[in-house]
Order: structure tokens, then C-alpha cells, then sequence
């Protein structure tokens, strides 16, 4: 039985999903949108250049669920700029918006459950997210992603995304915020971490979902960016870290938020503009300033490798 949109929650959820030669999965992952208990969604597709019957594969689905599929062609420039063109191209108004890889599997009450948690937030800005379930099909072994506990704020975002695209779901002030900011934004490095940078430095909310997660995060070797969960992960980002990934990903972020900082609340501008300035300073000055800004990931031993890459000058 489908179920009715929380009060408050108007029009259908916006399913935005990025594609790319994902022929193998996508059935899998179309199969569990139309299993949902919250039925009232309008799936968008972006093709970026698929070879593999990926669109084909759209169109069937499309055909069975007459008037809630769209499929547009990609701007060939990359898995994060294929979600920002999804993004700039929301309806105005748009409702609620939720973000989809090619090839996970979702629950059943994967959408039903982000809409209850988000209404009460009303008309503040506000981005859902939560935990995922590694998922390897061969042999079919599932690893839960851990509960975060600290304040989701824009001094972590500024240093680490807690927000996985596919747990995203976003209420209608954010939707477009998030769009007022995209058309104003030429690249990032991911749009969940953007997205996260933006809602917390806007002053909105985040809401994540510590419960049991509601949907199966499919590890394979053709996955953008993996789980990197374990000691293999961590050892494969250390070694990023130090030929210059992080840093990277830093000057690209912070390229993107200054592009839209009159967004921000005063006191977040300020929290930029520091941490820019820190982290191109001599050791002891970049320390110092990193300091005064006083950004931190989840866990202690995460912010331990980042004070390390700091001290070192990787960020």
C-alpha cells in the first residue's frame, strides 16, 4: 500500500540519479525505487555518455511507470558536474529532493523514513542523510558504515563529508538553496560534500540517520569513490593524502563555497576565510590559525590523520 506524504512535504519526491555505463546494476536499483512504500516520486536521469544500454534500460522502466521517468543527456564532464546539472535544473518550486547512484539497492522505507524525519523541520534549510550498508555480492557480505555522534556543523564539513549522495535527501528550502547555489557554481570535487559544505554553511540543518541503515552500498571494482572502509582504506587515503589528494579536494571545495559565500551566515565567512588563510601558512602559523577555526572530523583517529596531514602540509 502507498504510502501518503508526511504533512507538510507537497508534490512528489525528485529522484535525481547520475548514469554512467551502469547497464550491469541499474535494473537492481530502478527495481528497488518502484518497491518503495512512498510512491509518490519523479525519477530524473542524466545519461553522461553511457555505451552499455544504460538509456535503453531507462526507457523500459520508463514505459512501465508512465510519467514519473525523465531521461536527459549528461554534460560529459564527470560524475560530480552530472549531479550539479541535475541540481541546477530542479523545478521551481521543488519539493523534496533525493539522490540515487546507478547501482545501489534500496530498502523499502528508504524514502518514507527520510520524509518523517524531515518534517519537522518546516522551512529550514535542511539535508537528511545517514548510514549505508557496504555491500559486497560475492559472497554476499554486508558491513554496516558506523554511527556519527558530533555535531554535523560547517568546522567538520569544512574537513570531511558525512553526507553520502546516496542517503542524500534534501526538504524543499534546501532543494533551492541548493540550486540557487549550483547555478552560481561552475565545479566541485563531490556534490554530497559540496552539499554538506553548503546547507551547514548557510545555517541550515543536518539530520543524520543513525538507525539501521536503508540501503545496500554496492562495492565494486567499477565504483567512483568506494566505501574505503577497513585497513586497506585507510591505508589507500593515506597515500592520497600524500600525493596531494586531500589538498586537492580542499582548493577545489573551497573554490565552490567562496563562489556562493554570500550564502553563508556571517559567522561561517569568517570561519572560511581563516581556514583558507591557515592552510597556505608556514607550519607554526597554519597550526595556530587551524586553531582558532577549530575544525574536527567524526572520530579522534580521523582527526589525528588530519592534524597529521596539516602539520605536514598536505591540506
Amino acid at each position: 500500500m502507498a504510502h501518503p506524504a508526511p504533512h507538510g512535504q507537497t508534490g512528489p519526491v525528485t529522484l535525481l540519479m547520475g548514469l554512467r555505463n551502469g547497464a550491469a546494476h541499474l535494473p537492481d536499483q530502478l527495481q528497488s525505487i518502484a518497491a518503495q512504500t512512498h510512491s509518490d516520486w519523479h525519477l530524473r536521469c542524466s545519461d553522461d555518455g553511457s555505451d552499455d544500454g544504460t538509456s535503453a534500460l531507462v526507457d523500459g522502466f520508463a514505459r512501465d511507470h508512465p510519467r514519473k521517468v525523465e531521461l536527459v543527456a549528461g554534460p560529459g564532464q564527470g560524475f560530480a558536474e552530472n549531479f550539479m546539472s541535475l541540481i541546477r535544473a530542479l523545478p521551481d518550486p521543488a519539493g523534496p529532493v533525493a539522490f540515487a547512484d546507478q547501482d545501489d539497492i534500496w530498502l523499502p522505507g528508504k524514502l518514507a523514513r527520510a520524509l518523517v524525519m524531515l518534517e519537522p523541520a518546516g522551512d529550514v534549510a535542511t539535508l537528511y542523510c545517514g548510514r549505508r550498508t557496504l555491500w559486497y555480492p560475492e559472497p554476499d557480505r554486508r558491513v554496516a558504515t558506523p554511527r556519527l555522534v558530533r555535531p554535523f556543523t560547517f568546522r567538520n564539513a569544512l574537513v570531511e563529508n558525512v553526507a553520502p549522495g546516496n542517503t542524500i535527501m534534501l526538504n524543499a528550502a534546501a532543494a533551492r538553496l541548493a540550486c540557487e547555489a549550483a547555478l552560481r557554481t561552475e565545479s566541485v570535487f563531490a556534490h554530497d560534500w559540496w552539499l554538506y559544505l553548503l546547507i551547514t554553511g548557510a545555517g541550515g540543518q543536518v539530520i543524520f540517520d543513525n538507525r539501521d541503515p536503508l540501503i545496500l552500498y554496492r562495492q565494486h571494482s567499477g565504483s567512483v569513490i568506494g566505501g574505503g572502509q577497513g585497513v586497506s582504506g585507510q591505508i589507500r587515503r593515506k597515500v592520497l593524502v600524500l600525493r596531494g589528494a586531500l589538498a586537492e579536494r580542499m582548493i577545489s571545495n573551497l573554490a565552490a563555497i567562496n563562489a556562493v559565500r554570500d550564502l553563508l551566515t556571517p559567522e561561517n565567512r569568517v570561519l572560511l576565510d581563516r581556514f583558507a588563510a591557515a592552510r597556505k601558512a608556514p607550519l607554526f602559523d597554519r597550526l595556530a590559525g587551524l586553531r582558532q577555526v577549530a575544525p574536527y572530523r567524526q572520530t579522534a583517529l580521523s582527526s589525528v590523520g588530519f592534524w597529521g596531514a596539516a602539520s605536514l602540509g598536505y591540506i
